[in-house]
């Protein structure tokens, strides 16, 4: 068995080193790496590229975490321009690597920010915002350090805060803690003042808030924690529609002119809407309307489009909201953004899963996006991305709904190539062969179906005769 040391051990020895011999940063470095590999020690558990003091060998992290904490009890009192120092220094470091980070934590930097922060009356704002900008620093990629004070500390500073830089640092602390960690958001979600200060900010006029509000909102409803069997993600995205949905559906409208914004609040609306009496809400609160307008004013911006196609999808599970989007002028929308940007293969995908979404079980639709020449910019799109297995999928979902229960568009489709494309994404992408068999099948091309289980047994039944 490989033998291992402590990061103490190690920085022990580089600062002996440094003090000691006089060695440089570097050399020290060099020359301890040496000696304790010659000695067969692994070292795969140290930090090797800690930034060190030049004059004592102690590494940066180290030295601020421990002046800060021998300062906790009166940082009120401190010069306020060291402490920030330090807490710059900290999140400088953390900002490094995830080992740095766990290291910060193990020395117990978080702990101390967030016991400081719950007696913060003393505090000015800009320590205030440090030691905020430090706990994020600290908590990116291992939200296990949050706690249900970390919440408390968080949630009353969202509710007394002004400071629009602060309150946004406070909302990207809660968005860490939600990654990858399903009992966090449980806890946030189950926290009502927390709760009551979100739905309260989504009204903020400053649009950097509103914005990291909207990105909370869908790391609530992440579902990407293995140790968890059984999320909470719909529980959590039922819950959150009912208070906000309708809020930020209007807020499209008060943002209109903010791109960037207008993308969030689209991708964050479709996120929401996971039932199908919210697609009514949504479409209610003038949703639909506005999709059809930045479609319209905004035709080369790729981003808006995309989002559009997204939640266009989402509201297309409610069959009357579904019939709604044809008839408000969705069909020649899609067809101008799919042949605008087809050699997009971000866009195309989302465009061509969208158009299928419509197209499902809806011949009115079929039918109104057919009119458009939608056929032919779907094809065209499937052949510019012969290698992308989502775009060929969807490119035969979108063909297999369009004609299932239209089959007069068959020749159509067949006149611009569906067959060979077909064919060929059958041979190269083979995990997706039953979705292009089942396009070809309705298509009327010949295809050869497997009959993947056929009954047999040793009793015969006898006719009678």
């Amino acid at each position: 068995m490989a033998k291992v040391i402590t990061q103490e051990t190690f920085d022990d020895v580089v600062k002996e080193n440094i003090v000691e011999f006089s060695m440089s940063v570097e050399e020290s470095r060099e020359e301890t790496v040496k000696q304790f590999e010659a000695q067969g020690i692994n070292l795969a558990n140290i930090i090797k590229d800690l930034n060190l003091n030049a004059d004592n060998g102690v590494p940066l992290l180290n030295e601020a975490v421990e002046w800060l904490k021998s300062n906790q009890a009166n940082l009120a009192g401190e010069n306020q321009e060291d402490v920030c120092k330090r807490l710059g220094t900290l999140a400088a470091e953390c900002k490094l690597s995830v080992p740095h980070r766990v290291l910060a934590a193990k020395l117990g930097a978080y702990e101390m920010i967030v016991e400081v922060l719950d007696k913060e009356k003393e505090l000015n704002k800009e320590v205030i915002s440090k030691l905020v900008a430090a706990a994020n620093s600290i908590i990116n990629k291992q939200p296990d350090i949050f706690s249900f004070k970390s919440l408390e500390v968080v949630s009353r500073l969202l509710k007394n805060e002004t400071d629009k830089t602060i309150v946004c640092d406070l909302l990207r602390w809660l968005q860490k803690a939600c990654i990858l960690h399903e009992m966090n958001r449980q806890m946030i979600m189950e926290d009502s003042p927390t709760l009551k200060h979100l739905k309260t900010l989504v009204g903020h006029d400053e649009s950097e808030v509103v914005k990291n509000v909207c990105a909370l909102f869908r790391y609530l409803i992440l579902d990407d924690d293995i140790r968890v069997e059984f999320g909470k993600a719909h529980e959590h995205a039922r819950t959150l529609a009912v208070e906000t949905l309708t809020d930020i559906t209007k807020l499209l409208f008060k943002f209109k002119s903010d791109q960037d914004l207008v993308c969030d609040l689209l991708l964050t609306v479709a996120s929401l809407t996971v039932r199908n009496e919210f697609c009514q809400v949504v479409e209610d609160a003038g949703g639909l309307k506005f999709i059809m307008d930045a479609m319209v004013e905004f035709p080369d911006s790729i981003k808006i489009l995309r989002e559009s196609c997204k939640l266009l999808k989402a509201l297309a599970g409610n069959d009357s909201v579904k019939s709604h989007i044809i008839q408000n002028g969705a069909a020649p929308l899609l067809e101008s953004a799919l042949n605008r940007h087809k050699d997009n293969e971000a866009f195309a995908r989302h465009a061509l899963v969208c158009v299928a979404t419509l197209a499902l079980r809806e011949k009115d639709n079929s039918k109104a996006l057919f009119e458009t020449g939608i056929p032919e910019t779907i094809v065209q799109t499937m052949k510019i991305h012969p290698t992308s297995k989502v775009v060929q999928r969807n490119g035969a979902w979108s063909i297999r709904n369009m004609v299932s229960r239209s089959r007069d568009q068959c020749d159509t489709f067949i006149s611009h190539g569906a067959e060979d494309v077909l064919n060929q994404a059958l041979t190269d992408h083979p995990t997706i062969a039953h979705d292009v068999k089942s396009a070809l099948r309705d298509l009327g091309c010949k295809v050869h179906l497997n009959e993947e289980w056929k009954a047999q047994s040793d009793i015969q039944i006898k006719k009678d005769d």
